[in-house]
């Protein structure tokens, strides 16, 4: 840490220290560094540009709810897996039993099989062991040892853990040392599930859990949902892959942090290239990638090396989304990429056949500015592939924040915070180019217009990690 912030060039990308952190404020930790102080001023944004400018661009929300809608009118692609494949996919149907479970009626405890009232004789030397065959009948008033997850003998009543019984001298007679319930510590056949019943509905996260529960009712392989297939091209000449920041270059930020970002959302990231400020590569890669999605950094705003608006215009893209009320972001976009019947979908089972349809493909274009970015990926990429992989979205919540928040005032605002005592504490490194922020935060409140005051309950977007044990990014 140099306990610099850092500013930002007209393309978007953070270019050096424009402010140094006060030595009193907090050391503890990154967490607590980062909060915001009570009473703290904000660096306000900048007001927006034209009434022309604020118009065109979509309103946050509208922007979120389109993405989503976008990726479930796309039709879901499934293939079966092997079960130690299948971690982290979403189920394409329901799990159904395929057998009874349990299969037989088996021995919950380790102790003495026993047949009607006791005492009982015991039956030989030997016990009735888990995986092997069936056992003879079981006479009345006979016992007969019998291991956790064995199959009961025919006939037999009740089960006797070793701690609760005695035996005699010569151990041919067995004791009871409780009462004996019929049927206690034995697990009848189809106590959990019988053949056929739903398990899981689609849609349904494939955890360890669930990998367990699967194997148990019988499957070897699963049906789960294609993972959606993602491009990451980072743009900008200024960009370093290695190394501190020299002569103008600046340590390029999000091609190391998205691609674990779109992991953690659960798709397939099939490459991160580094392609500069290349107008001619740039269009390449847009009309001949085979990913569902390309997801670009940089390049979205009007300068004179920001090609992403001219390449899409000459690949004959639809442009969706051109600006979206909210800050950090403002410059993020959303476009549908024109059919390439050169492409075959690598999905379907026969791509030159006369059936055979091009799935649709979109590009998100993400502001260079880090924490800018990371608002495209929640307002634009999230919603679009979490529908594109079947994944069901979050249930909605909201938190009263601690503090008060400025605003925007026109836009919405995306504030990183962390969770304490049920209530949301906002991030002093909140800048459109600061990633210290969002790197201590839980996640991200929604700040309508205007701000909001303490108490009041804001919006919360989750960051993939901190929500993974409810959804699953982190099987991934």
């Amino acid at each position: 840490m140099t306990g610099q912030d850092h500013g930002a060039d007209a393309r978007g990308h953070a270019v050096g220290p424009v402010h140094k952190a006060g030595a009193a404020e907090s050391e503890v930790d990154g967490v607590e560094e980062a909060l915001a102080l009570v009473g703290r001023q904000t660096r306000q944004e900048p007001a927006p540009g034209p009434a022309a400018t604020r118009h065109r661009a979509t309103p946050w929300p509208d922007a979120r709810a389109l993405a989503a809608r976008l990726g479930r009118a796309a039709p879901l692609r499934s293939r079966r897996v092997p079960l130690d494949q299948a971690l982290g996919q979403v189920l394409a149907e329901p799990l159904a039993a395929h057998c009874d479970l349990p299969s037989f009626d088996t021995s919950a405890m380790d102790g003495w099989a026993v047949a009607g009232p006791g005492p009982w004789t015991i039956q030989g030397d030997g016990s009735i062991l888990a995986g092997h065959g069936d056992a003879p009948p079981l006479p009345d008033g006979a016992a007969v040892r019998i291991a956790t997850g064995a199959r009961i003998p025919p006939e037999a009543t009740a089960v006797i853990r070793g701690e609760h019984s005695r035996t005699d001298a010569d151990r041919r007679q067995l004791h009871a040392e409780r009462e004996v319930i019929p049927g206690q510590d034995i697990r009848p056949r189809g106590q959990e599930c019988r053949s056929g019943d739903e398990l899981l509905p689609a849609a349904s996260l494939v955890t360890p859990a669930v990998l367990g529960l699967a194997a148990a009712a019988g499957y070897d392989e699963l049906l789960t949902v294609r993972r959606p297939r993602v491009e990451v091209l980072v743009l900008g000449d200024e960009l370093l892959t290695a190394g501190l920041p020299h002569d103008g270059l600046i340590r390029d930020a999000l091609g190391p942090m998205i691609g674990p970002w779109l992991r953690a959302l659960g798709v397939e990231v099939i490459a991160t290239r580094r392609l500069g400020d290349d107008a001619e590569a740039l269009h390449e890669a847009v009309t001949t990638s085979g990913a569902d999605l390309l997801l670009t950094t940089g390049g979205t705003a009007a300068g004179p090396v920001d090609h992403v608006h001219p390449v899409l215009r000459k690949a004959g893209a639809e442009l969706l989304v051109d600006g979206v009320a909210v800050r950090p972001g403002h410059p993020m976009l959303l476009a549908r990429l024109a059919p390439d019947t050169r492409r075959p979908d690598p999905h379907g089972p026969d791509p030159h056949g006369p059936d055979a349809r091009l799935p649709a493909r979109y590009l998100v274009g993400l502001p260079g500015n880090p924490l800018a970015a990371v608002s495209g990926l929640l307002t634009l990429a999230e919603p679009l592939l979490r529908a594109l992989a079947g994944r069901p979205s979050p249930a909605p919540y909201r938190g009263p924040v601690r503090d008060q928040v400025h605003g925007h005032p026109y836009d919405t605002r995306l504030v990183p915070f962390v969770h304490r005592a049920d209530q949301l504490v906002p991030l002093h490194y909140n800048g459109p180019a600061m990633l210290r922020g969002i790197a201590a935060a839980d996640g991200l409140a929604v700040v309508p217009p205007g701000g909001a005051r303490a108490g009041f309950e804001l919006e919360v977007l989750d960051l993939p990690w901190s929500a993974a044990f409810a959804d699953g990014g982190c099987f991934t």
